[in-house]
């Protein structure tokens, strides 16, 4: 039995639910033959869930971690109090039915290639990073080094899937586990993955040159810092993807501002979705994503924090503010695409096209 839902969802039923560890779980989902293409996922892709809270329409994206070609499944790490994630760690069971979006995300690798790639991730982080490595290592000519960060060995997600990833490619994946509050034989390994830490790395392990291409994934100052690091040491920035991770209600602080817009004021903002153009006077003091979805119910969205890129669309005419972007790369935004989310109109007229 499959149900069509409104935007894009489709009822999927729970095909298992395993845990990782004591906050973490990993749900795979069945899909269905006649949604098979729908959800045929790259590597590195997410998956938005929704379910109604308290006549809330509540949704959130969790990173694919199964390799291409794999049933769609996430991994989800419990945040205290947090409405959703608590519910699928501690409540979803196999059978259950749950809203699924079909995959998104440009945080994807070129598995055709061979190429030598550098993964980073901490906590949760691992999820997409997972199904990055363990696809581009089925490629003979590609190998993987994997830099991991957590608290203590009983919080590292898909510790046995790591460690049999790196059973099957001896020769051409290398896993580093660096743990926090936990000692390891190695020094360099024991301590939080900071800048300092990812310096030392660096220095005495990883040949930052003969690296194509480097993916991080985890909380935004870790990225942020990451980013810099490689930055400092001449990495170009067609080489670095990055992905941050939203907790629940608390988005990273804003990083980015501009004078605020006169209250009062109003922009003729025409929205194209699905090849379907729709106009409205919208306040310039509320997003694109909150104002219009009065009209247009069916604008794509997830974590509303700048860090998904699930809102992501054009900017084809006019002019907007966008307060904070974690999701969309430097080319992406010199070619006119925002967060609708974190985007204020600023132009009289302003077009916004999310199938660009």
């Amino acid at each position: 039995m499959t149900s069509t839902l409104r935007g894009g969802f489709h009822e999927l039923t729970v095909a298992a639910v395993d845990r990782l560890c004591d906050d973490a779980v990993a749900v795979t989902f069945d899909v269905p033959d006649e949604l098979a293409e729908e959800f045929a996922f790259r590597p590195g892709q997410s998956l938005t869930v929704r379910r109604m809270v308290d006549g809330r329409d509540e949704r959130r994206s969790y990173s694919i971690c199964a390799p291409a070609g794999a049933p769609p499944r996430i991994g989800v790490r419990e945040v205290p109090d947090g409405v959703f994630s608590s519910w699928l760690v501690r409540e979803l069971k196999a059978g259950d039915r749950v809203e699924v979006g079909v995959p998104t995300g440009r945080f994807i690798p070129d598995v055709a290639t061979a190429a030598h790639h550098v993964l980073i991730a901490a906590g949760s982080g691992i999820t997409p990073v997972l199904s990055i490595a363990s696809s581009v290592l089925t490629n003979a000519d590609a190998t993987a080094t994997l830099l991991y960060g957590n608290r203590r060995t009983d919080t590292v997600m898909f510790a046995d899937e790591l460690a049999d990833l790196k059973d099957r490619y001896p020769a051409r994946f290398e896993l580093m586990h660096v743990l926090s509050r936990e000692p390891r034989e190695a020094e360099i390994f024991t301590g939080r993955l900071d800048t300092a830490k990812l310096e030392a790395v660096l220095d005495r392990l990883i040949a930052v040159d003969q690296v194509d291409h480097w993916w991080l994934c985890g909380p935004f100052e870790m990225v942020l810092g990451a980013q810099q690091v490689l930055r400092d040491r001449g990495v170009a920035a067609d080489r670095i993807h990055q992905e941050l991770f939203f907790v629940e209600d608390t988005p990273p602080e804003q990083v980015h501002h501009e004078d605020a817009v006169p209250e009062g004021a109003t922009s003729e903002v025409t929205v194209v979705l699905d090849s379907r153009s729709t106009t409205v006077a919208l306040p310039r003091d509320v997003s694109l994503l909150e104002g219009a979805q009065r009209v247009r119910p069916d604008l794509p969205f997830a974590c509303k924090g700048g860090v998904c890129g699930t809102c992501r669309a054009q900017v084809t005419d006019g002019e907007v503010n966008m307060r904070r972007n974690f999701a969309l790369e430097e080319s992406e935004v010199a070619a006119g695409f925002v967060l609708t989310c974190q985007s204020l109109p600023v132009s009289d007229k302003l077009t916004v096209n999310y199938d660009a």
